[in-house]
Formats: structure tokens, C-alpha cells, sequence
């Protein structure tokens, strides 16, 4: 999990790096809402350049038609409505405006779990992604998996993903850095672990790190006592119908979250 985090301040710069859309990435058009900071143009009319705050009622103030209501709409919808009231006024026979979101504040997301700030953070910007989520929540904890999983709403169906956090950068699966939403809910689970008693120096449970074998598992437990043998590792692992199997552990064997390693004495 060292690694992780490290990982983390690396996250928010490979956003940078251009990404083809996936379905998952396909959000409703944005609306405008309390909070939001935006930046008005209109075309040849420098002076009624604005940068402005839309309030809880989701009015602005703009030079020359005063409070207009855009809370609520998408930003082609509002800068149609400047449009208008500039026209319909009499001040600019036809004008062309163009606005553009500069902060976000009247969408969150929550993220939850095993990070290390945990709660529910505004979308600063529009294409956050979920690498920056996690970034803002402090990065995944010592106690993190490397999986996240995204709940939330797409083209007004139900969405959930499970990413895997690590793999994005390591296994280069960028396109899992998905854009999150309004109201989407990121958790981290508690990491995977195995467990390991017998003739070892350190029993307990450890956390099930990527690709760890039974002899990397055994050195994780500060290795074999004089007594143990590693010609006698059982492993007990859960199988799919909830049994239990048991059988002798060999060194190169995969270890799976939930294993229970036990070390045998020597016989000589």
C-alpha cells in the first residue's frame, strides 16, 4: 500500500494526458447552480465582460439588463437568455455571448471508507476525475484496498464501477480514471488480508499485497521458526459454495484475500 499513495500526487497530473470518452464518461449536459462562479463574454463588448456568483436564488447581476435568473439552466440555455434580454433591451441589436463555468460549487461528491479524509467534497471544476476525488480526500489510508468503487447516476440509469486504483498507472488502464458527477458516491474498502500462525516468527494477518505469493507471505510473518518447515504450509481457503478447502501450500502459489496460512513443525 506504500506505493499507493505515492501514486496518488502522480494522479491528478496524468489528467493532463488526453483520454477517448468512455460510456461511463457519456454525463447529462451540466446546469447551473448556487455557488457556481462563472465568466460571461460578449462578442466586440469588452466592457460587459463579468466574472460573478450565481446566488441561492440562482439570479446574476449583468450590466445593463440587471438580475436575470440562470440557476437551473445548461450554459447554452443561459447564454441564450443574456442573449435576449441584451436584444429585446434595445442595447446590442445581436449579440453573442459566451459564458464559462470557473468554479463549481453546487455539485458534490462524497467519498467514503478508507481514505484518509473521508466526507462529501464540491466538484471545483467540471471533468473532475476520480483520481483527484481521491486526491482531495487525503489519498487512500494505510488501511485502503486498492479498489474503488463509483456509485452514482448515467443518462438517468443506475452506474457502478469497481476500479482498480493501482492498476490505472500500473497496468496503464488510464481510461478507469472516470469523470465523476453530481451525487456520485466514491468507497474504498478495507484492504484485503490473509492470515498466517504456526511456526512463524510474526503470526497475525497481513494485508494481501498484488501478486504476493505463499513464501512472500511467509517472509511478510518475519519467516519460519527453528521448528517450522516450509514442506508443511496448509492453506485453508474459502471456495466459492462457502467451504472450506484445505491442502499443502506450495512456495509459489498465489495468496487470495481471506487465506489462512499454517506452519507445521519439523519432524527431524
Amino acid at each position: 500500500m506504500r506505493y499507493l499513495n505515492r501514486l496518488m500526487a502522480a494522479l491528478v497530473l496524468s489528467t493532463a494526458l488526453a483520454m477517448p470518452a468512455s460510456a461511463q464518461d457519456q454525463l447529462p449536459e451540466y446546469r447551473l447552480g448556487a455557488g457556481d462562479t462563472v465568466r460571461i463574454a460578449v462578442f466586440q463588448n469588452p466592457d460587459l465582460t463579468l466574472e460573478t456568483r450565481v446566488g441561492e436564488n440562482g439570479m446574476i447581476t449583468f450590466p445593463l439588463i440587471g438580475p436575470i435568473k440562470i440557476g437551473g439552466l445548461t450554459l447554452g440555455a443561459a447564454e441564450q437568455a443574456i442573449a435576449e434580454a441584451l436584444r429585446s433591451g434595445g442595447f446590442i441589436k445581436q449579440p453573442q455571448v459566451s459564458m464559462m463555468v470557473v468554479q463549481n460549487r453546487s455539485t458534490q461528491v462524497s467519498v467514503l471508507g478508507q481514505v484518509n479524509k473521508p466526507g462529501r467534497f464540491p466538484l471545483e471544476t467540471l471533468n473532475t476525475r476520480l483520481s483527484e476525488m481521491l486526491a482531495i480526500a487525503g489519498g487512500v489510508s494505510n488501511t485502503g484496498a486498492d479498489v474503488a468503487i463509483v456509485s452514482g447516476t448515467r443518462n438517468g440509469k443506475q452506474f457502478q464501477k469497481e476500479v482498480d486504483i493501482s492498476g490505472m498507472f500500473l497496468d496503464h488502464m488510464l481510461q478507469d480514471d472516470l469523470v465523476v458527477a453530481s451525487g456520485d458516491v466514491i468507497y474504498v474498502h478495507r484492504m484485503p488480508v490473509y492470515y498466517i500462525y504456526g511456526e512463524v516468527q510474526r503470526a497475525g494477518s497481513y494485508r494481501v499485497e498484488r501478486g504476493m505469493t505463499v513464501r512472500q507471505a511467509l517472509a511478510q510473518g518475519g519467516g519460519l521458526t527453528a521448528r517450522g518447515t516450509e514442506r508443511g504450509v496448509t492453506l485453508y481457503r474459502q471456495s466459492g459454495a462457502g467451504q472450506t478447502e484445505n491442502r499443502t501450500a506450495g512456495l509459489d502459489e498465489l495468496v487470495k484475500p481471506g487465506d489462512v496460512l499454517y506452519v507445521k513443525e519439523s519432524l527431524f
